[in-house]
């Protein structure tokens, strides 16, 4: 009996406090990453590359498993709604683990608009315009952790009647919503980081500096 309530029962009765601790832990993880705290070894240029098109091939993919898991229970395919919103999930935490790896163990990219690219004449605008998306995107990543969380962990341990009488609809809406706008905001920013205009590396634990405006990204 102590075995069980030590389980899966544990988690379905503590749902709240659950979410807090793997939440913190996550918080904890890539603030160690950022601050080299977490022992992460160093990874040539080369790999940092290809891990930045790897995380916009693991965002586009959950973007669009959470838009299908949208799709699904707006049209009552429970499964496949949790399938979907599981995959999504399941996607952000390889982000997580590439994110970390590519941050702790490389660089980061600062955006760089040289003369004769799309909208150069317009740099003013264009780096304050990429840098507001970018801090849009970073802000509802952190606050949508726990949310999302929660959503994920109700929808783990209830089972479709039982959920019915939760707020898992309710905070699985909200979850969407800045999921969706955060992972659509990353993807933008992505492209136009590597495939619009040109980028600099700029050393660990910069990203706050680089949302912070130009005068203060070196």
């Amino acid at each position: 009996m102590a075995t069980a309530d030590a389980g899966p029962g544990f988690v379905k009765e503590h749902v709240r406090a659950v979410t807090a601790v793997v939440s913190v832990v996550g918080y904890a993880v890539v603030i160690g990453a950022f601050a080299g705290l977490i022992p992460i070894p160093d990874i040539s240029r080369e790999l940092v590359l290809v891990l930045s098109d790897l995380i916009a091939v693991i965002n586009t993919l959950a973007l669009t498993a959470l838009l299908a898991g949208t799709y699904f229970i707006r049209s009552r395919q429970i499964r496949r709604h949790r399938a979907a919103m599981l995959s999504a999930f399941g996607l952000i935490m390889l982000f997580l683990v590439v994110y970390v790896t590519k941050v702790g163990g490389g660089f980061e990219k600062s955006i760089v608009i040289e003369q004769g690219q799309f909208l150069a004449a317009y740099a003013g605008i264009v780096e304050p315009l990429y840098l507001g998306m970018l801090a849009v995107h970073i802000l509802l990543s952190v606050v949508s952790v726990p949310v999302v969380l929660y959503a994920v962990v109700l929808g783990l341990t209830h089972t479709p009647a039982e959920l019915a009488e939760t707020s898992h609809a309710r905070y699985g809406r909200i979850a969407v919503a800045a999921w969706t706008v955060s992972l659509a905001l990353g993807i933008l920013t992505y492209v136009m980081l590597n495939h619009v205009y040109s980028w600099e590396a700029v050393r660990r634990g910069a990203l706050l500096l680089l949302v912070a405006g130009p005068s203060l990204r070196r």
